[in-house]
């Protein structure tokens, strides 16, 4: 019975609007805020005859095996002059793939500068940061004054 309610609560519940996707947390029900503003998309790798694609021998933790293969990725960009270097996995593919998709978000630094995608994503951070800290403090302050107001009553009691 128990396993039958968790998959319930996990499908996609349709509603009047369309599509609606619930997930469970610690026994609650959780949807995305309506609010929130949509995250601007991930911009696209540049074209292939922008930039120069080497590929290198690896170096640092791995052994004989990185220092035999050729899975590092180097890309050059070159209207800007941004070198890149990729050596995030064993996997060419998937350096290749990884380099051309941070080539892409610092072109498009350089480009928008404070719109582009990453300085929106660290704007977020920050603010989330902050938001939690001033939480903090003021539980922290409230906690103090709570404090501070019972030892003020039980200092009244005593007097009289």
């Amino acid at each position: 019975m128990q396993r039958w309610i968790i998959s319930v609560l996990r499908r996609t519940i349709v509603s009047e609007r369309g599509l609606l996707n619930l997930t469970t947390t610690r026994g609650l029900m959780t949807t995305p805020p309506k609010c929130a503003k949509k995250m601007p998309d991930r911009p696209k790798p540049p074209p292939e005859k922008e930039f120069t694609e080497v590929f290198l021998h690896g170096s640092g933790p791995g052994g004989q095996k990185i220092n035999k293969t050729s899975s590092a990725v180097q890309l050059k960009h070159a209207a800007s002059g941004i070198v890149l270097k990729v050596q995030a996995t064993r996997s060419r593919t998937q350096n290749r793939k990884l380099a051309r998709q941070m080539l892409a978000d610092r072109l498009e630094d350089l480009e928008k500068g404070d719109q582009s995608r990453s300085a929106i994503k660290t704007a977020v951070k920050q603010k989330k940061k902050s938001s939690a800290t001033k939480k903090t403090r003021r539980k922290y302050r409230k906690l103090e004054e709570e404090k501070l107001a019972a030892q003020g009553e039980t200092g009244k009691g005593k007097e009289g």
